[in-house]
């Protein structure tokens, strides 16, 4: 009888990291796809970083301590800037999608709850709540003008749902490059700095799981449309962060 063989993976081994190594890899060819210019922009910002320090090292008579010491410095550069640049590409490969604001908000981190597509029309135009210690966000995208009704449909639902006293921001947002359009690189930001409305409070994290429990007690208004997907049909939820 042949004797069996067992190979076994030891815990933290290869795995996780061909793992890592293998998304890193695919953020990279999406990125380069909607960047093309990304290999000679990290190059330069790699090589600029270990430059100076070669150039410090020469100064202080330390070319080769310095330089040894610029290499981790110029690939930390280069990482940051590919995060950058990964974002913005991520950002620009749904841009102009339905539902494309909706895919970003998702990112937020946690403590933010995020309900898609709690109102849209036959145009796709659409409207999204967010809900955080400032309170019931709306943010809506597409054209500004059907918004609002979609806006006045939301607020009115959840006034009669809470009450006179709903947690309401008191503004609404319309994601977009248009004037008076919060861009989606901005869309988290924006969402995060904004502040209850005028003689309210911040919510303690028990009232925002309250109000998080009782909106999905009542379900969506309406079927949820699914979001977009970039071309290569990932997110990368990591590198937009």
């Amino acid at each position: 009888m042949a004797r069996e063989t067992t190979t076994n993976t030891p815990a933290g081994g290869d795995a996780p990291k061909k793992g890592r190594i293998k998304q890193i890899r695919e953020v990279y060819s999406m990125t380069r796809k909607e960047d093309p210019k990304l290999p000679l922009v990290l190059a330069a910002w790699g090589l600029g970083a270990l430059v100076i320090f070669v150039g410090l090292g020469f100064l202080l008579d330390s070319p080769v301590f310095y330089g040894i010491f610029g290499i981790p410095v110029a690939v930390l550069a280069m990482m940051i800037i590919f995060g950058r640049r990964a974002q913005r590409a991520a950002y620009s490969s749904i841009k102009d999608q339905a539902g494309a604001a909706a895919s970003v908000l998702d990112t937020l981190r946690r403590g933010w709850d995020v309900t898609p597509g709690v109102r849209f029309n036959r145009q796709q135009d659409m409207i999204h709540r967010v809900l955080g210690r400032p309170g019931i966000i709306l943010v809506g995208e597409g054209n500004p003008n059907r918004l609002k009704a979609l806006f006045t449909e939301e607020r009115r639902h959840l006034t009669r749902l809470f009450g006179p006293d709903v947690p309401l921001v008191a503004e609404d947002i319309i994601a977009g490059d248009g004037e008076g359009m919060v861009p989606l690189g901005q869309l988290n930001k924006t969402v995060m700095r904004l502040k209850p409305a005028a003689g309210k409070s911040y919510l303690r994290p028990a009232q925002v799981q309250t109000y998080q429990n009782r909106l999905k007690a009542v379900g969506p208004n309406m079927p949820i449309p699914k979001g977009p997907m970039p071309r290569n049909g990932k997110m990368p939820r990591g590198q937009i962060r």
